[in-house]
């Protein structure tokens, strides 16, 4: 279970930018730009929520607040009932977290880069091994295992990435734009990935543009627009407060006639 209640994250602007005198962005005011101002949102197990907004809303920064690599200036994130933002040790080892930023280890092959988080997070000998074959085999990677990490596709960097981020069997899987970028075969590997999880029963939360995978996956829907929370809800109940069957349109909808809440 995860609960974010009240989140805020701001950022000092550069000196630059306060003499431009910015006013395009209501969230740059007092020499700060106030990324995320107030966001509220749940995924209960075995839940796939699918977190929506436009570029710049504040998905990312929220993602990464979740996944304890930045601190909130307010607000509670709640995981099985752990304060995370008091207790960060305690979520790195619940949490499985891939942002688009993530790295591999370039003269690393794929398999030594899992093994070598496996590793960080305690797992050794038969146990090591016997994870680490088996999300090789889910996320159809042997054909690349012995490939050092610089010389792979994309497709194939982001299964690494993947495996790297679930390798410690975490309560809880953060993914941030999974799917950019990757053809439809490896696309397909990581819908039915989640789907797996989701199956176990974990958590996922997951950024994304595209609402065919929000369609195909998520059982709640939560939007940020401007930092703030403008839905927060059931994927039937985002249709219905988006006045539309469409997701895209309903999202549309949401963005342009919805209150904040």
């Amino acid at each position: 279970m995860i609960a974010i209640s009240g989140l805020k994250k701001r950022f000092a602007l550069t000196r630059e930018h306060k003499k431009k005198k910015s006013q395009t962005d209501p969230r740059e005011r007092d020499g700060f730009f106030h990324s995320v101002e107030e966001v509220n949102l749940h995924c209960g197990e075995g839940e796939v929520l699918g977190l929506l907004g436009p570029n710049g809303a504040g998905k990312t920064t929220t993602l990464r607040m979740l996944s304890t690599a930045l601190t909130p200036d307010d607000g509670t994130i709640l995981v099985d009932g752990q304060d995370i933002v008091k207790k960060p040790v305690v979520a790195r080892k619940a949490i499985g977290f891939l942002s688009g930023s993530t790295g591999l280890y370039g003269r690393l092959t794929a398999k030594e880069n899992v093994e070598y988080f496996a590793r960080l997070h305690g797992l050794k000998g038969k146990a090591l091994k016997a994870r680490c074959d088996a999300l090789f085999q889910r996320l159809e990677m042997e054909t690349f295992l012995d490939k050092r990490a610089e010389h792979l596709s994309t497709g194939m960097k982001q299964k690494t990435n993947i495996a790297r981020a679930v390798v410690h069997n975490p309560k809880v899987v953060v993914l941030d734009e999974p799917t950019t970028g990757l053809d439809i075969m490896t696309t397909q590997t990581v819908i039915s990935f989640i789907r797996d999880l989701k199956s176990a029963g974990t958590p996922v939360i997951f950024s994304t543009h595209h609402l065919d995978e929000v369609a195909l996956l998520c059982d709640r829907v939560s939007v940020i627009d401007k930092g703030i929370t403008c839905f927060d809800g059931s994927l039937a109940e985002f249709k219905t407060k988006g006045q539309s069957h469409e997701l895209n349109q309903a999202f549309l909808n949401l963005l342009t006639g919805a209150a904040h809440v």
